[in-house]
């Protein structure tokens, strides 16, 4: 294959972001563009000189090498069967879903096909991160505290939580994709929202949720995510293991240990543009480093809902681990989900 036809489902942000980065490369061709939103795929469509299509069966159609899934987390499923269905290699923005029914689904349909999928959890790139995982190599991690202390993002339906999932699910997925990286798969989850939507209209998710977690490793952990503020104050983690204190962010790691304390910068565009790259060197078939597939997409979308669950139930949720755990909650039921363990 000499130049990848990608084919962007989806024109908000995100979507604008992806188009940038992959008409950035000599082999991509931006083939077209479909959203609900016709005005909004004509204007990503012009700006880059691609083609707008009426929806997703046009778009596929058309012949793409390749399909963006960057749509908001309670419009993925119908977009993602379809491609699926045309055998077409398919990258998908996180969250992956607004609940795990619709995630799980989708998951078996993309390993019965065998697809090529990327997922976009684009901190996996950060070269930092591969230094910290070099860091905790031959050390025991024994606790993990993560952090994603944020506003409202300016879009109307992120304060709903059939509509976005919630500050865990929406914003600090890229926490706890690192978390499950670097410290391992969690077991048990506590946690508690404050009960009270941020002050936007038809809001319904809580502004603040506090979580702890333990991990298969023994090590314990904590989670906290806020919506209340007017700017992005911490989006990270914190590392302690024997020794070692790491503190990691999508602008850098601060390391401390008996030699002191250094600080390596990191890129976060440089990142973004990688999990691009490798995700079109994958469909090419130059390249094998997609990080992210849908599968390992899934498994911390069920740790941010199991989060999301225990606020919600004020319970304990224990996640089951190995190569057939499977949970089915959705975040707005009333009783416990199947496959969770729900403590008294």
């Amino acid at each position: 294959m000499r130049t990848c036809r990608v084919g962007l489902v989806g024109a908000g942000g995100v979507a604008q972001r992806h188009a940038k980065v992959l008409t950035g490369f000599e082999d991509v061709e931006l083939l077209g563009v479909t959203d609900v939103a016709r005005d909004a795929a004509e204007a990503l469509a012009g700006t880059h000189g691609a083609r707008t299509f009426a929806d997703v069966d046009a778009l596929l159609a058309a012949g793409p090498d390749a399909v963006y899934v960057c749509v908001p987390p309670f419009a993925h499923g119908p977009v993602e069967e379809a491609v699926i269905a045309a055998g077409v290699p398919m990258f998908v923005e996180k969250p992956v879903a607004v609940d795990l029914e619709t995630a799980e689904r989708i998951a078996d349909l993309v390993q019965q096909r065998g697809l090529l999928t990327g997922v976009g959890h684009h901190w996996r790139y950060l070269h930092v991160v591969e230094e910290a995982r070099r860091l905790l190599a031959d050390r025991p991690v024994r606790m993990v505290n993560g952090a994603w202390l944020d506003k409202v993002p300016p879009v109307a339906w992120w304060a709903r939580r059939d509509r976005s999932g919630g500050p865990v699910v929406e914003q600090a997925a890229h926490v706890l994709d690192l978390v499950r990286l670097l410290v391992g798969e969690a077991t048990e989850v506590t946690a508690y929202g404050d009960g009270t939507p941020p002050p936007v209209e038809g809001a319904d998710i809580d502004s603040v949720t506090a979580a702890t977690l333990r991990f298969a490793s023994g090590a314990v952990g904590t989670l906290t995510a806020a919506c209340v503020l007017t700017w992005k104050h911490r989006a990270g983690l914190e590392i302690l293991a024997d020794g070692l204190a790491l503190s990691l962010a999508e602008d850098g790691l601060t390391i401390r240990d008996a030699d002191g304390e250094r600080h390596l910068p990191a890129d976060p565009d440089g990142a973004r543009v990688a999990v691009d790259r490798a995700f079109v060197d994958a469909v090419r078939g130059v390249g094998d480093d997609v990080r992210v597939p849908y599968a390992e997409a899934l498994r911390t979308q069920r740790l941010a809902l199991a989060v999301a669950e225990s606020a919600r139930t004020g319970r304990s949720v224990a996640l089951p681990t190995g190569p057939a755990a499977r949970l089915t909650p959705a975040v707005a039921d009333a009783a416990p989900a199947e496959g969770v363990t729900v403590d008294a």
